[in-house]
């Protein structure tokens, strides 16, 4: 037989996670910092929508776009939230979480050829999606100097006459970095002017800390008609398994998204998209208990670094601070392997997020305050050595 295979599919690499995952998986007594997921239930009124939609039986199909009411929802959040004003009917879609977001944007919009200008360190999927719907992925490595935010010069350097989209994720995975408005704002004026299509990818728009809140791109002069905005419920609302996420795009774009949508997958979950109508309209306290509670963590681990010496930026997004390893004359994955072998405790290397994550690594606090305690001393006790040497 002739090869069966893709070789589009083949040349992909794996998530440089999974490795690490399937080792704790059979170490008894590991740590993993390496999930970037929430250790907290969902909110109970939630759930209680989502079973009482079961007793009720509604385990039909609904619209491929969605249910209407979750998408005016949706849609009024924006609006209030950000000045941001989409249609439910028509700009709205709901999808099975946000990855599936980013993939059915990618493949909307990607002719054969086109660039697609990615900054990193970023989250794993971006540049597989890109060379799947036969995009070719152009990277730019952003700073730690910077904080991880991208820069108006940066992004002009990358930009030919192929370029067509740019996707921006922040509050950012892996690094926790964020961009105020000011920040975006000339990064919107490039966009205009070069005709760029932006994904802004915003899963982590509710969890920001400081004084910094989520500001979207799409609320910019000449934004709203160029960006598609994908979002979800996994990280706001401790519903990863829930499986639900949308996107908010001009008709044009979101007619055919919802297309690919239709023929690929039918509809996102109705169980899970009556439990989200509850999340949109009643779950900002809970949204404000668990960012509390995460940036009490954050602060924890920024303390516990600068105890150590461990240099790492202060993140003020998602879930995750980035610390530097660079001092210890190894490779991000060598590492992560040792603090695995040696002390039991998983870490991502920042490669797994880009080659420029080269001397870091991806430390989730989406764990008790119990578990990250004993994790810094794990690592405590693993730099001494390496420094003592």
């Amino acid at each position: 037989m002739r090869n069966p295979l893709s070789n589009t599919v083949v040349g992909l690499k794996p998530s440089g996670i999974r490795k690490f995952f399937d080792i704790v998986s059979e170490m008894p007594d590991a740590i993993s910092l390496g999930v970037g997921e929430p250790d907290f239930d969902t909110p109970w009124h939630i759930c209680d929508e989502g079973i009482y939609s079961l007793e009720k039986g509604k385990t039909f199909y609904t619209s491929n776009s969605g249910l209407l009411e979750l998408r005016t929802e949706i849609c009024d959040m924006y609006e209030r939230k950000y000045g941001c004003k989409y249609e439910p009917k028509g700009e709205c879609l709901i999808t099975v979480g946000g990855s599936e977001g980013i993939d059915l944007a990618l493949r909307a919009l990607i002719n054969p050829g086109d660039e697609v200008i990615i900054p990193e360190p970023c989250y794993v999927s971006y540049v597989p999606c890109t060379l799947l719907a036969g995009g070719k992925p152009v990277t730019i490595s952003l700073k730690n100097e910077n904080e991880f935010r991208l820069t108006p010069d940066e992004l002009l350097s990358a930009i030919t006459d192929k370029t067509k989209i740019l996707i921006l994720s922040f509050p950012n995975n892996p690094t926790g970095a964020i961009m105020t408005k000011e920040d975006l704002i000339p990064i919107a004026k490039i966009a205009v002017e070069k005709d760029l299509i932006v994904i802004s990818d915003e899963i982590y728009s509710e969890l920001t800390y400081g004084e910094a809140a989520h500001f979207s791109i799409a609320a910019l002069p000449g934004m709203l008609e160029r960006t598609i905005v994908v979002n979800g419920f996994s990280k706001a609302y401790a519903m990863t398994g829930w499986r639900l996420g949308y996107a908010l795009a001009p008709k044009l774009i979101a007619e055919q998204m919802t297309k690919i949508h239709q023929f690929a997958i039918m509809c996102a979950p109705t169980t899970s998209q009556y439990a989200a109508i509850s999340a949109v309209k009643e779950g900002d306290k809970d949204i404000a208990k668990m960012r509390e509670s995460y940036d009490m963590r954050r602060k924890f681990l920024m303390r516990q670094f600068e105890i150590m010496g461990l240099p790492c930026f202060e993140p003020y997004g998602a879930f995750y601070v980035f610390p530097s390893i660079q001092e210890f004359g190894m490779t991000s994955d060598e590492f992560c392997t040792r603090l695995l072998m040696e002390e039991k405790l998983a870490v991502v290397p920042g490669t797994a997020f880009g080659d420029c994550g080269e001397g870091f690594v991806r430390i989730s606090y989406a764990y008790s305050i119990d578990e990250l305690r004993e994790a810094i001393s794990r690592i405590q006790s693993f730099i001494t050595r390496l420094r003592a040497k």
